[in-house]
């Protein structure tokens, strides 16, 4: 297998995202009850969450854009209340801080380092993660967001967008992520060999398998 560049997806991949979710809701918590006590007691967390996911199934066309699902559910818990856009858009601020606070799997930088030393990484990613926020940018050449794209994983498009901005066909770029589906199958419905990334050593039950599975991103920097 040649490999001339190396597609990454980010989250649960270099970072674990259901804390890191967990703790922008009780962010974003925190700053209404101190800017907007009404909303606050309206929607408290569990209820933000539900309202965030109403508005998720009734605007599918936003299905690859977290942020705007998330500015859309601010929206609608703020405007009753007398608060406007500006509002709104501070309140997605201390969200999204909060969501860019990333807590990297201890394998993660050191094998990035390693990794971006040999080919051209390019994150490839349906979250809304910033990679300047968090401190990787510099690791990659570009990085390909569902929401900045307009498609999301596993449509083709995408995976194709990622190897056209890294300037290799396909065949030589090796998607390297968690999810069977996203990631795997997405990579090779797109033409490009995928890397599943089984941090917690499940069964594939599917077929067909991965090209490559690894544990750690430890044991991909060691295998290229």
């Amino acid at each position: 297998m040649q490999i001339h560049a190396i597609s990454l997806d980010l989250d649960d991949t270099l970072w674990p995202i259901a804390p890191i979710v967990q703790r922008a809701e009780q962010r974003l918590h925190d700053w209404l009850l101190t800017h907007c006590p009404t909303v606050a007691a309206a929607y408290p967390i569990a209820l933000m969450r539900e309202l965030r996911d109403r508005i998720a199934l009734e605007n599918p066309h936003l299905a690859h854009d977290f942020t705007a699902q998330r500015k859309l559910s601010l929206t609608t818990a703020l405007t009753p209340h007398g608060f406007g856009e500006d509002t709104v858009e501070a309140a997605f601020e201390a969200f999204y801080a909060a969501r860019n606070e990333v807590d990297l799997y201890a394998d993660a930088r050191p094998a990035l380092e390693r990794l971006a030393a040999r080919v051209p990484l390019i994150g490839l990613s349906n979250g809304n993660a910033d990679l300047g926020r968090i401190g990787l940018r510099h690791l990659f050449v570009d990085c390909v967001t569902a929401r900045d794209f307009g498609r999301a994983k596993p449509a083709p498009e995408i995976f194709h967008e990622a190897c056209r901005r890294v300037g290799v066909e396909p065949p030589f770029v090796l998607h390297v992520g968690d999810d069977p589906l996203l990631d795997v199958h997405g990579a090779r419905g797109a033409g490009l060999p995928s890397a599943w990334l089984n941090r917690d050593g499940r069964d594939w039950s599917d077929a067909p398998r991965p090209d490559i599975e690894f544990r750690t991103l430890t044991e991909l920097a060691d295998w290229l």
